[in-house]
This record gives C-alpha cells, structure tokens and sequence, in this order.
C-alpha cells in the first residue's frame, strides 16, 4: 500500500508539473504567433508607405500633375491613402483606404464612406471656401453620406474659432502671437452662419497643410515611416508583457493542484480504511477525522507545490520536471528531518533516507519527461511517464534488495571485526608507550638532580636506556679520563 501511495503521490507531482509547463508552452506559443504575425504587420505597413511613395513620384511629381498650385492636393491624397492603410496593417488590421483619382465628386473612399480633400491656404479661409465651392458645384454631397476632409492644422483652428465666443474673440485684437486673428474668427463664423457645411460634416486629415508640399512629403513619409516602427515595438512590448506569467494563473494553478492532491488524499484515505475490512458506512467520526486530516495535509502539500512549480518555472530556468521533483525531494526530506529531531532515525539512516527520495524523485522526473515525448498529450504523456519509470525502478530495486542487503550485512561484520583488532591493538599500544614513557621520565629526572652523584648516575642509565653503546657509556673514572684526554 504504501508502495501504491508513492506511485500515485509521484504521479500527481508530475501530472501539476505537465499542466503547468502546458501553460507555459501555451503562453510561449502565442507570443512567438504574435510576434511573427507583428513582424508581417511591419512589412506589409511600409510596403505600402513604399508604394505610396512611389506612386507619389511616378505619377504626381514626375508628370507635374496639378502644377504648383494643385499638386499638393494629389500629394495629399495617396499618402492619406498609403499612411491610413499603413496604420491600420501595423496593428494587425486591414487598409480600408481606396484612392479613387477618377476626377469625381470623391477624392477617396474609406471604408465605403466618400471624402473629398481640400488643401487650400488662399485667402486666409484654412480650406473652407473651397468646402463650400465644392458644395456649391454637387448640392447632394453631404446629404449623400460625403465628408470633407482639410489640413489637420486648418480643422483645429476651424474648430477652435467655431467654438469661441464673442468675448474671448474680442480679445484676439490685442494678441501678440502668430495664431489666428479676430477676422479669421468673423470668417469662421460667417462661413458656418451662411453655408450648409456644417462642423460635423468636416474631419482632420493626417496631415497638416506643409507636410504634403513638394520637397517636403518626402521627409513626412520617413517619419510616419519611423512611427510604423515604435507602433511596431510597443505592440511587441505588449506582446511580451502579455505572455509573463500573471497572478492569476498562478493562483489558478496552485488551486487545481491543492484540489488534486487533496482529492487524492481523500481517495487514497478511504480505500486504505476499505482495504481494513470496513464499509464506508462503518467508518466511525475517528477514521473520518483521520481521513479529513490527510486530506487537508493534502490540500496543503498541493497548494505549496503548485505554487512553487509554477513560480520555479517561471522565475527560474528550472523546467516544470525538475521543480516539483525538487518539491517532492523537499517534503520527503523535511519528513525524515522531523523523525530525525524525534529520535526515530539515526544520522546516517536520515541520509540514507535523503538520498533514496532524491533518487525516486529524478527517476520519477526523468520518466515524465519521457513519457511525454513518447505519448504528446499534456499531463497524460507525463503521468504515464512518471507512473512507469517508477515502477520498474522498484521493481528492479525490490529484486536487488536481497543481494544488496547480504553485502551490506556481510560488510558490516567485517567492519566490526576490524574495529574489534584495532581497538585492542590500540589498547596494547597504549600500555606500552605509558610504561615507556614512565620509566624514561623517571631516568630523565635522574639525570637532571641537582645531586652530582644522582645526575652522575642518572646520566649513565639514561643513555643506556636511549641505546647508547655499553663501551662507550662513560661510567668509569678511566673511560672519562680517556675521553676528555686523548
């Protein structure tokens, strides 16, 4: 049974490592389907950019269409088109912009809607009399859905001055600046009070009056150009923003591995009270407290390695295997530290104990990996994985357990053994340098009296007792006679 347990508690830690590595190789997949969806949006938008500028060469300035004082019209007209399409490719979207150039009521369509440009800085009007000139010439246009669209700098100062008020005009007199005058206001007002155009019927265009004129639009494409491109970054910056792990999944994922583990336990619990001999309606309010204990340690243990896997993998270089045999390892290890700190274990069976779920828990990790990429189906392919790798590594370690114990057993005799011989050989060795030593203490004290005689004496045993030579120990008168003579 508890070979059973630790199968299914292996499986269920690889099962929340599979599923969290499959949000994450999900949220990878999209960015890297964002990001090279981006990179064509980019390319088609200064495709077109190109084309518009092209366009604006070939058939407007090479040909002098519209001579000096319309060809900033014509200009006006393909980069509106080129610049709206470019805009709306670069996020993702379709051009919706049409250049018509049939010499019509209508300049361009968008998105179905008729416009009809009109740049025009004569007479100080900010393209307003050539509005209502237009009007004058098709009287159905803007009941026909049609809209007039000025320079973007003439549309602010139209606007502004239509809005003002007679007293806040009054003071334009005394301005000192460059911007409008009190007579721009009276026109802007004039204009409105006597025409059929109305402020509604009029729209800004992308640019202003001096950025379509010849020698300039050149350098207007560049910088829309330049603005395609940090349009560009920014949505890959968002696009990066959006695939990083959030709270939410992480909370999400911590959740769904507590209730599986928790349900596991509960399972787990009740068949264990099954397997006793008791039907579930003999279970009494004991084994339903012991039942719920498990379960909610369960939930515990789930909670924390969903958790930790999920932050593991997504803080860390650590793939979704590895960090919940980490925490697998954790929670045995921690097991056997508090039956360590109880006196149930000795140091070394704790490390031994350490070291077998280290083991257990990498070949569970190894064969979820494996597992997955034989059967690549998310969570399944790991738990079959993690199921059968642990099953043959205790198999295979049940069949070698008898022979490995034998040797074990039989090196531990022989360690015994040799402790036994050594201990008494050092026991004889003790003895004998303590009697040495005594007896060469008492000779040195001798040796060293202050009585000359005694130090006499004493000098003569000392060097025999160090191995000096008999004939050459100076222990008669004649022999030291000798010595210091001859």
């Amino acid at each position: 049974m508890r070979d059973r347990t630790e199968h299914v508690e292996h499986s269920q830690g690889q099962a929340v490592a599979a599923w969290v590595a499959h949000l994450n190789q999900l949220r990878l997949d999209a960015l890297v389907q964002r990001l090279r969806a981006q990179t064509g949006n980019l390319e088609d938008a200064l495709a077109t950019v190109d084309a518009a500028m092209r366009k604006i060469d070939t058939e407007i300035v090479a040909k002098n269409r519209g001579a000096t004082k319309g060809m900033h019209g014509f200009i006006a007209e393909i980069a509106e088109v080129g610049v709206g399409n470019a805009r709306a490719q670069v996020v993702g979207e379709d051009g919706v912009h049409q250049w018509v150039n049939d010499n019509s009521p209508v300049d361009l369509l968008r998105d179905g809607v008729a416009i009809q440009q009109k740049f025009s800085a004569s007479g100080g009007w900010f393209s307003l009399r050539a509005v209502e000139q237009h009007l004058d010439k098709y009287p159905d246009y803007i009941r026909n859905g049609g809209r007039y669209q000025i320079p973007a700098d003439h549309y602010e100062t139209v606007r502004t001055l239509h809005t003002m008020a007679p007293t806040d005009a009054g003071r334009l007199v005394t301005s000192g600046d460059s911007g409008p005058s009190f007579t721009d206001w009276q026109r802007v007002q004039e204009f409105f009070a006597t025409s059929d155009v109305s402020i509604e019927s009029l729209e800004p265009s992308t640019f202003d009056y001096r950025d379509v004129q010849r020698g300039v639009y050149d350098r207007t494409l560049d910088a829309e150009r330049d603005s395609l491109r940090a349009t560009d970054r920014t949505r890959r910056e968002d696009a990066h923003a959006a695939s990083r792990p959030t709270l939410r999944q992480g909370v999400a994922t911590t959740a769904m591995a507590s209730a599986v583990e928790g349900g596991t336990a509960f399972v787990l619990g009740v068949v264990r009270k099954r397997r006793a001999g008791k039907g579930i309606a003999d279970f009494t309010d004991e084994d339903w407290t012991e039942i719920a204990a498990e379960s909610g340690t369960g939930f515990l243990t789930g909670a924390v390695r969903g958790a930790s896997v999920y932050s593991l993998t997504n803080l860390t270089a650590t793939p979704a295997a590895v960090a919940s045999a980490m925490v697998t390892s954790g929670f045995g290890i921690a097991a056997l530290a508090n039956r360590l700190r109880g006196g149930e274990l000795t140091e070394a069976e704790f490390i031994e104990g350490a070291e077998l779920i280290c083991l257990e828990s990498a070949i569970s990790a190894l064969s979820s990996v494996v597992g997955q990429a034989v059967v690549p189906i998310p969570v399944l392919g790991a738990v079959i994985g993690s199921t059968v790798g642990t099953v043959m590594y205790q198999s295979v370690s049940s069949s070698l357990a008898h022979r490995e114990a034998a040797l074990i057993d039989r090196y531990r005799a022989e360690q015994r053994a040799l402790e036994e011989q050594l201990a008494v050989e050092h026991q004889r060795l003790l003895e004998q340098l303590r009697s040495t030593t005594s007896v060469y203490l008492a000779v040195l004290d001798r040796a060293f009296s202050p009585d000359v005689d005694v130090a006499l004496q004493g000098s003569i045993e000392l060097a025999v007792h160090v191995g000096v030579a008999p004939e050459q120990v100076l222990d008669t008168e004649d022999k030291t006679w000798a010595y210091f003579t001859e």
